[in-house]
């Protein structure tokens, strides 16, 4: 019985969050007064990289510096989640202390924000190649100076796909698991990954516990994604159903990350488009292969489509999650 009231407020606390970000995202105004959980976590592990991956130390010594930092990245934020959610529900009365738990864990979702930076790139590819690689050089790692118009909508594609896996998909996921302290958890671990877990000669030893966790805690969002994309194709008209399955049943493990290529698949697939392939990151070139059978050669319309059916994804999702916890609750109410 614990145990479901348990997963009740956290569904719960997963689903208004969702709703939350969605209508209102995370005000920039809040980001300049007081920043954003992510920028304070990112404090902290600038810190501890500072701290303990010096070049006096082994590489030996180096990965077992990163073992530790990433035990005190993942344990320091999540048990201030945990204090802050008992708190809440200490001295806030039961109707309250959800929707105020679910509003601070839906910063830690970004499904507003990675709309609006890739509907940025599509607006930008609109008027002018040189806008639209300013614009996607707010949502890539690769030198947008190197792109064409097509290689500029590829990256931003594949950053929606990517990131509606472990900025939308894996966040909720953790948090209906574990509440705010859940989301708080996956969120520390991503954004040390993304700071520290590079194979670079400063990273590749003290971030590869950081990487490993990352891939780990990924791996069931990864998957669900696909889910969430193939299922909105569905439900618009012009998308590749069929084609979508098949892209990811064949493309999905050959990419060069055991997580995104299944959301990128999913979604080369329902748009009949080809992602991935050979790119530049900080001027040297990767091979890379391709992922779909589609065109390479992709068009503003072409990242149009794509956000279309990021937005159908994000509400079969939410919808999915609602009714969870609608049965759910229909379920303790019948005890």
């Amino acid at each position: 019985m614990r145990a479901s009231l348990f997963l009740l407020q956290t569904l719960g606390t997963s689903c208004l969050a969702s709703v939350t970000d969605a209508a209102l995202g995370y005000p920039q105004a809040l980001v300049r007064r007081i920043g954003h959980p992510v920028i304070w976590i990112g404090g902290l592990i600038g810190r501890l990289d500072r701290r303990f991956n010096t070049s006096c130390r082994t590489q030996r010594q180096r990965r077992l510096a990163g073992f530790m930092a990433t035990g005190l990245i993942a344990a320091i934020p999540t048990a201030i989640a945990m204090v802050a959610t008992r708190l809440i529900r200490r001295f806030l009365p039961h109707w309250l202390a959800l929707p105020v738990t679910a509003v601070l864990a839906s910063t830690l979702v970004a499904q507003r924000s990675l709309h609006d930076h890739v509907r940025a790139v599509e607006q930008a590819a609109r008027e002018s190649l040189p806008a639209a690689r300013r614009a996607v050089s707010h949502i890539v790692g690769r030198d947008p100076e190197q792109l064409d118009e097509a290689g500029v909508l590829r990256a931003a594609t594949e950053t929606l796909a990517e990131n509606f896996s472990d900025g939308i998909v894996a966040p909720l996921l953790w948090m209906a698991a574990g509440g705010l302290p859940g989301a708080v958890f996956y969120k520390s671990v991503n954004t040390a990954d993304s700071m520290i877990g590079h194979r670079t000669p400063r990273h590749e030893a003290f971030g590869y516990a950081a990487a490993r966790l990352d891939d780990l805690v990924n791996l069931p969002a990864s998957r669900l994604s696909a889910l969430w994309i193939i299922l909105a194709s569905l439900t618009l008209p012009g998308m590749r159903t069929r084609a979508a399955l098949r892209i990811v049943w064949r493309d999905a493990r050959a990419h060069r990350s055991p997580n995104a290529g299944w959301p990128e698949a999913a979604m080369a697939g329902a748009l009949g488009i080809r992602l991935s392939g050979p790119r530049a990151y900080n001027g040297v070139q990767v091979a890379e292969p391709w992922v779909g059978d589609g065109t390479p050669t992709l068009r503003p319309d072409d990242l149009s489509r794509a956000l279309a059916l990021y937005r159908r994804a994000c509400l079969i999702q939410t919808l999915t999650g609602l009714s969870a916890l609608g049965l759910l609750a229909r379920r303790l109410r019948g005890r």
